[in-house]
C-alpha cells in the first residue's frame, strides 16, 4: 500500500469513530431513505440547515468507482486531487475502494466526501449514502457516455447473443448498470433469456475481470461497460483480436462525481468550482481518460440524466432500500 492509500485508510478510520448514525426525519423524500429529505423534489438528500448536522472535515477522502487496478487511478487523479486541495485549502487524499458496496457504506457511514460513482451504482449511492452528483467526464465537444457490449472471444462458437443461451454469461457485481442490470434486463426482454433458466450467471467483480476472462477464454460471455474495455486494449492489458462483440446496447450516462449530502454549503461548492475549473491539458487525469475521448466535466441533472438507468432498475424489481 502506498503512502496516500495509508493516509487515506487512517483517515477514513478516524472519521469512523466520529460518524454517528443519522435520525429518520418527518418529510418529503421519495425514494430517500429515512435520514434524508428533499423538498424541492430533484431526488437528492438536501444539505441539512441545522449547522450541527453538516461536516467540514481537516481531510477530505476520495474515491473513484471500483473498476481495474486501483494503483492507475491513484495516479490518474493526483493531478487532480492536488488541484482540489488547493481549491478548498484541506488535504485531500484517494482511497482505493474494492467494490461497490464498500464505496456506498463508507459514504453512507460518513467516511467518504467525494467519489465517483459508476452507472448502476449511482442511484443506490444517492438514495442509501445522500451522493449528491454534479458532474460527469465529456468529450470537448460535450457528448459523453458509454455502451454496455455483450462479448465473447473467437474460439467460443457463440456467433450472436442467441449463442449465450445454455452456456455460462459473466456479469460483474449486481449493483452494475452494464454489468449486470442493463443487460439482464435486455437478455429478457429482447431475446426472451432468463437468468438461471437458459444462461448460468457467474460474476467477476469488475469489468476488467470480465474482459481478461473472455479474453483468456475463461468466460464464453460476458456484458462490459465497453468504455472500460477500450481503455485496457488501449494499455495493451488485451489484445483487441481476443474479443468479438455481440452486441451493443443505447449510449448510458457514464461515472457520476458529487459529494456527500451534509458538507458544508460552502465546502460543497468550492468542490463543484474544483472540477468545472480544472484544465486537463498536461495532467495525469488528461494522460487516463483521454483515451475515451474525455476532456472536461460537464455539469449533469441527476433526475433526468439517470432516468433511464432507474428504468432499467425497475425492470429488474431493483430496490434502493438501504440494508
Amino acid at each position: 500500500m502506498t503512502r496516500t492509500e495509508l493516509m487515506g485508510a487512517a483517515a477514513l478510520a478516524a472519521l469512523a469513530l466520529t460518524a454517528g448514525p443519522a435520525m429518520a426525519q418527518d418529510c418529503e423524500r421519495g425514494a430517500l431513505d429515512a435520514r434524508y429529505c428533499d423538498a424541492d423534489g430533484d431526488l437528492l438528500a438536501d444539505t441539512p440547515d441545522d449547522e450541527a448536522e453538516l461536516l467540514d472535515p481537516e481531510t477530505l477522502i476520495f474515491a473513484y468507482t471500483p473498476v481495474e487496478d486501483p494503483a492507475v487511478y491513484a495516479t490518474a487523479w493526483s493531478d487532480f486531487l492536488d488541484y482540489l486541495s488547493e481549491k478548498t485549502g484541506k488535504e485531500v487524499v484517494f482511497f482505493p475502494v474494492q467494490n461497490n458496496a464498500a464505496q456506498i457504506e463508507a459514504m453512507r457511514s460518513g467516511r467518504l466526501h467525494i467519489a465517483g460513482f459508476n452507472t448502476g451504482s449511482n442511484p443506490l449511492a444517492v438514495n442509501c449514502a445522500g451522493f449528491k452528483p454534479f458532474t460527469i467526464m465529456a468529450s470537448e465537444d460535450g457528448s459523453f457516455g458509454y455502451e454496455m457490449e455483450i462479448i465473447t472471444h473467437p474460439d467460443s462458437g457463440i456467433s450472436d447473443v442467441e449463442g449465450i443461451r445454455g452456456n455460462k454469461m459473466a456479469f460483474t457485481a449486481e449493483t452494475s448498470n452494464s454489468g449486470f442490470k442493463a443487460p439482464s434486463a435486455i437478455l429478457k426482454a429482447d431475446f426472451d433469456m432468463v437468468s438461471g433458466e437458459d444462461y448460468e450467471p457467474v460474476f467477476s467483480g469488475k469489468h476488467d475481470n470480465s474482459v481478461l476472462g473472455v479474453a483468456n477464454g475463461d468466460y464464453p460471455a460476458a456484458a462490459v461497460a465497453n468504455s472500460v474495455m477500450q481503455r485496457m486494449i488501449e494499455r495493451d492489458v488485451v489484445p483487441s483480436d481476443r474479443i468479438v462483440s455481440l452486441y451493443t446496447s443505447q449510449t448510458f450516462p457514464t461515472t457520476g462525481y458529487g459529494t456527500v449530502y451534509n458538507l458544508t454549503p460552502e465546502l460543497q461548492e468550492s468542490i463543484r468550482d474544483a472540477f468545472f475549473s480544472f484544465e486537463w491539458d498536461g495532467t495525469s487525469l488528461q494522460e487516463e481518460f483521454e483515451k475515451n475521448g474525455e476532456a472536461q466535466f460537464i455539469p449533469i441533472d441527476y433526475k433526468g440524466y439517470w432516468d433511464v438507468i432507474r428504468k432499467i432498475d425497475a425492470a429488474n424489481d431493483v430496490s434502493y432500500s438501504c440494508q
